[in-house]
């Protein structure tokens, strides 16, 4: 019987884990598109430009890539837990 709570805790643990990961994942799409479609709507000889980057796609393709990538490291380090997915006898 002490087995099977550990079965049980280790399944709300994985999913705990991949609801996390679902959301995270819509976020950063959602971020993407907004920022990606949202701020290219305008004529390109009125784009902003940073590093010489359209402020759109400096937007969504670094600043989001480099915000998830952060967040991803602390909710790896925060919420998630290493466990051995094999069963113990």
């Amino acid at each position: 019987m002490n087995s099977l709570k550990t079965i049980e805790e280790k399944n709300r643990q994985i999913n705990k884990e991949t609801k996390i990961s679902i959301f995270l994942y819509i976020l950063y799409f959602l971020w993407w598109y907004l920022t990606g479609y949202g701020l290219s709507n305008t004529d390109p000889s009125e784009y902003k430009y940073i590093l010489g980057l359209p402020l759109w796609f400096f937007l969504s393709c670094v600043v989001g890539y480099i915000w998830f990538c952060i967040a991803t490291i602390i909710v790896t380090k925060f919420f998630f837990k290493n466990f051995n997915l094999e069963d113990e006898d």
